[in-house]
């Protein structure tokens, strides 16, 4: 009997957390029922927008991960229908990315015998990560994923880029067919091997990259919102390409691509089956976890971007199944993993998309261009045979190059010794280990250096008595209705409690009689590059909805890492400092509510009043 009772609580416990706040089937239906022709305007044409940079960018992930170019098109046709059926995030635009693809390429390039299978082991690849990736969001996995420090996805996708251009200079530098017989396959030994390989460069290869180059970086600073890339790689698929086919015989040696055929879109079931089915899951398991981390990182990050910008509260463990079922389809499409796009997705939200059937027109206009693009060779001009490699290759090396944020480089490595740590070991990582190895090194010196000095933080709920003093909240004296509200955060403000900030404020904006938010930071500790970057955000944010952050009680390790990591000048903008004026308080031991008082009188100024009624923040948790 008990035995059995234990049973019982136990399956009752796991019935509980499953259906807590789980995750909607099809949360679709709701948004097709308020759909209108007005919202199918607007999304229409950001999904035309998209379309222009999605089909040279999923030519470009290709190239990346040594496949066809077939795979990053099949992905960037289903994974934009399917995802928008599942996610909770308006904005999304999923698709290959660079961070999957590259793994992808680590895979192969470690094993080049694997690349004649890859109609096998790619559709299983994605497949085994689509599970993982539905089973994750079953189980809430993506609200673990706010404990990953900025820091390990920032050195990753630094390591990465450098990675990526030293693979794409072989095409540039036309050199590829030369270091094909070579066996190096570290980073190390690819850069010997290209060094080497200097004097056989091809000089119409190099003249078409640096070409290319050239007219992607004008239109980046004379017509910024135009389609750069897209334009770029047609520009110079029509001028190289045609010296290709019909020009002097010294340019008909420049590689370039084959354009697919109607059959290689056509969906096929995948081969799963085999003697060799259990030897190839086990050799691809730990590629597959790493791919569905990274992709529900990435997605996640992108989400939280857009959001920061829309307002909106996306539903992280939603969007993590959409990307789960988005990589389901493209394994029996035979596409590249999927993944949340931040250029494709920021561009979505730029361009006025209403609602997530922006995603779903995308969709189809990449479908169309597809099956277009596999009809060309019957009129007798093949387009994908117009666009060289050393022009993909390029571009590709500007999309790397883009990977450096020399700004979150430089508050992870400025803001704390451990997310400098962090970002070096990780950077150094991704350049001499496989990437499914360097992603999770990574993260497990993160989480070592995070349970190593971090306590979970909590907030009290205070007032003011009649005599003006702070004191704790009496649980039975009503709260007053706020046009000011005070957050008093104690414990570790590490990276977990960055998400602290963002949710609690933002749902506090949303009161229409709240002007301003003082963070009241007596007691927190351990500010790092994560929740440097969360507050930044906040203040953007909160001036967007004509409301203001305030910092007070901030002790000299705070006011230090804000100093250094260069938010503050951020924080202090729209200050008079020759008339005194600040946004933040330096804590005073003589008077710990000093700081405070300080504070209330600059939030005054805001409101243009002596007077002001106060809510202080209440955490339920504490009760």
């Amino acid at each position: 009997m008990s035995l059995s009772r234990t049973l019982t609580r136990a399956a009752r416990a796991i019935t509980g957390f499953l259906t807590s706040g789980q995750v909607k089937p099809f949360p679709f239906i709701g948004s097709l029922r308020r759909y209108d022709l007005e919202k199918a305007r607007f999304d229409a044409r950001a999904a035309l927008n998209v379309t222009l940079l999605a089909i040279p960018q999923a030519m470009a992930f290709a190239s990346i991960a040594q496949l066809p170019i077939v795979f990053g098109i099949l992905c960037a046709i289903v994974a934009p229908l399917v995802a928008p059926l599942f996610a909770g995030s308006r904005h999304t635009s999923l698709g290959p990315t660079n961070a999957t693809a590259f793994m992808l390429f680590s895979l192969f390039a470690g094993n080049p015998l694997l690349l004649a299978r890859e109609s096998e082991l790619v559709p299983l690849l994605v497949l085994m990560s689509a599970l993982i990736l539905i089973a994750g969001s079953l189980l809430k996995v993506a609200d673990l994923l706010q404990y990953i420090s900025r820091s390990v996805l920032i050195g990753y996708s630094s390591g990465a880029a450098v990675l990526i251009i030293a693979n794409q200079l072989k095409d540039s530098l036309g050199i590829d067919e030369v270091m094909s017989a070579d066996s190096s396959r570290t980073f190390v030994t690819l850069v010997i091997s290209i060094v080497r390989s200097l004097p056989l460069i091809e000089w119409p290869s190099l003249v078409i990259a640096v070409s290319t180059l050239a007219v992607y970086y004008t239109l980046r600073k004379l017509r910024p919102r135009w389609p750069g890339f897209a334009i770029s790689l047609m520009l110079s698929s029509a001028v190289f390409g045609s010296l290709n086919h019909f020009g002097p015989s010294l340019w008909s040696k420049v590689p370039h691509f084959t354009t697919f055929t109607l059959e290689d879109l056509a969906p096929s079931l995948p081969k799963f089956g085999g003697p060799s089915i259990f030897d190839d899951i086990s050799m691809l398991i730990g590629v597959a976890f790493a791919i569905a981390f990274l992709s529900a990182l990435e997605n996640t990050l992108m989400a939280k971007t857009i959001a920061s910008r829309s307002g909106d509260h996306p539903d992280l463990n939603q969007d993590m199944l959409s990307v789960g079922m988005a990589n389901l389809a493209s394994a029996f499409a035979g596409g590249m993993p999927a993944s949340g796009s931040l250029t494709r997705s920021a561009l979505n939200f730029a361009s006025g998309a209403q609602s997530r059937f922006a995603s779903t027109f995308a969709g189809i206009y990449i479908l169309v261009a597809a099956v277009l693009i596999a009809l060309s060779p019957r009129v007798g001009v093949p387009l994908i045979d117009f666009v060289p490699k050393a022009a993909l290759s390029a571009l590709v090396i500007a999309l790397a190059l883009a990977l450096f944020n020399l700004r979150h480089l430089r508050i992870c490595l400025r803001s704390t010794s451990d997310d400098a740590a962090v970002l070096i070991i990780t950077f150094l990582a991704t350049l001499l280990t496989p990437l499914h190895v360097a992603i999770f090194i990574g993260v497990a010196i993160s989480i070592t250096l995070f349970l190593r000095k971090a306590s979970k933080p909590f907030l009290i709920e205070y007032e003011f008595d009649d005599a003006g003093e702070l004191r704790e909240r009496g649980e039975k004296r009503p709260r007053p209705i706020p046009s000011i509200s005070i957050v008093h955060v104690e414990g570790d403000l590490f990276f977990g409690a960055s998400e602290l900030f963002r949710t609690q404020i933002q749902r506090t904006v949303s009161d229409p009689d709240l002007k301003v938010i003082i963070l009241r930071l007596k007691n927190a500790r351990h500010l790092d590059a994560t929740s440097v970057l969360a507050l930044e955000d906040l203040i953007h944010f909160t001036r967007a909805h004509d409301r203001q952050i305030l910092i007070s009680g901030a002790t000299r390790e705070v006011y230090r890492v804000l100093k250094q990591s260069g938010v503050l000048v951020t924080l202090q903008e729209g200050c008079n400092r020759e008339a005194g004026e600040s946004n933040i308080f330096i804590h005073k031991p003589s008077n710990p509510n000093l700081s405070t008082r300080d504070a209330l009188k600059r939030a005054q100024q805001f409101l243009g009043t002596d007077k002001a009624d106060i809510r202080i923040y209440y955490d339920p948790t504490k009760s």
